[in-house]
């Protein structure tokens, strides 16, 4: 098939989550089917691109630029109009327009939109069917985030904007052929948001377990890590919670730990806070990590917002990091609490387990072995995207034929 995959960023390098996700797709894509690839991107990526090109018969970028003017300007559109403000802020006419000419100008059996922003560019045509790739249930993220800011303005508006973003999400996913979610739980909020079922298909996301390897770390350091996007809202609230009200209680136990958070754009609210910690160092992004991973006692992932699941603890089970998380960090993977990593929800819950997995060597090679055991029989790309395959096949054999 001729498949037209259509996505936010850029899907290399896999250093985030939906970075990680889509290269994977692209990668599993790309074995059975004629992959064209336009993407949006930011600065010079022409090395990035170059990498894809072994993967993709094409690929075209659309250079987009964030500001605080544009960013305005999409919220007048969403305060007049039906459209969220975090799909009008992503609307671009040169997006538009290159789809327009290539879907004339090619045959596409099928357009992969690959995150709800990108819904708005799968245009509707004869003959060509339409598949998104939703994430996340976006709504339900939307309202946890909601549920976990202190700022009433910001509250205010993070409510108004669930609130659409459900309405949205609902339509968007009725119209498309099929909808790839990643978990039964985001399943299930979608279906919420739609009102009905039918077209959604499960496809957790994966890594891959070829490149991730278990990595061998020095089990005297009694180092916590974090790694994540620190400029998405729901990592640096859960940082921010941890350092307030879960580290303390660490340290006053363990007064000789340390705590390594990575990741890029770190906001000023998570480096001052971390100023009045003593052992704690904010890298901001760093390329390469292996250092900090390998002299880590526990990855912690302190999220109370989010949805969809965490390539970030799929990655660090496929290394073998002992883990500590809350419900809604885990939220989506098929993990059970003592055999695969530590689930705790209280400040004092989170950091006894933490300490835990710091005292306790065989506990944490117990949950390190179990963790890498269930990412290679679950969470390998070449199993877990199988239904994708599926569906393309099930959506392309129901379209009518078109005669142009």
């Amino acid at each position: 098939m001729k498949i037209l995959l259509l996505t936010l960023v850029l899907p290399y390098p896999p250093d985030s989550g939906p970075k990680v996700k889509t290269y994977n797709m692209v990668k599993y894509i790309s074995q059975a089917h004629d992959l064209t690839l336009v993407s949006f991107v930011r600065g010079d990526q022409s090395a990035e691109i170059e990498h894809l090109k072994q993967f993709c018969h094409a690929i075209y970028p659309i250079p987009i630029q964030r500001s605080r003017i544009k960013d305005g300007l999409a919220l007048f559109k969403s305060m007049v109009s039906p459209t969220p403000w975090v799909i009008a802020r992503d609307d671009r006419e040169s997006m538009r327009g290159l789809i327009s000419t290539l879907i004339k100008r090619e045959k596409f059996d099928l357009i992969h939109a690959d995150q709800l922003n990108m819904a708005q560019f799968a245009p509707a045509v004869p003959g060509i069917a339409r598949i998104l790739d939703d994430h996340n249930a976006v709504w339900l993220l939307y309202q946890r985030m909601a549920q976990t800011t202190a700022n009433p303005g910001i509250r205010l508006f993070l409510e108004r904007e669930w609130r659409m973003l459900k309405d949205y999400e609902g339509r968007i996913c009725r119209e498309f052929d099929a909808v790839l979610t990643v978990s039964d739980e985001d399943k299930q909020s979608l279906v919420q948001a739609m009102g009905q079922d039918g077209n959604l298909i499960v496809a957790p996301i994966a890594v891959d377990t070829e490149e991730l390897k278990p990595v061998q770390r020095d089990l005297q350091h009694t180092t916590i890590l974090h790694i994540g996007t620190m400029f998405w809202p729901p990592n640096v609230d859960g940082i921010l919670w941890f350092l307030r009200e879960v580290y303390p209680i660490i340290q006053r136990e363990k007064p000789d730990v340390c705590f390594n958070i990575i990741g890029a754009r770190p906001p000023k609210k998570v480096i001052q806070a971390s100023h009045d910690l003593a052992g704690v160092t904010v890298t901001g992004y760093v390329k390469d990590p292996g250092e900090y991973i390998r002299k880590t006692g526990v990855m912690v992932v302190p999220l109370r917002a989010g949805g969809g699941m965490r390539v970030k603890i799929l990655e660090a089970m496929a290394k073998g990091l002992p883990i500590v998380s809350t419900s809604i960090g885990c939220e989506g993977i098929a993990v059970e609490n003592g055999r695969h990593l530590l689930i705790a929800d209280t400040p004092e819950d989170f950091a006894q387990a933490t300490l835990r997995l710091l005292k306790d060597l065989d506990l944490s090679a117990f949950l390190s072995k179990n963790g890498r055991e269930l990412i290679e029989k679950t969470y390998d790309y070449r199993q877990a995207y199988r239904p994708v395959g599926q569906a393309y096949e099930s959506v392309t054999t129901r379209m009518p034929v078109y005669e142009a």
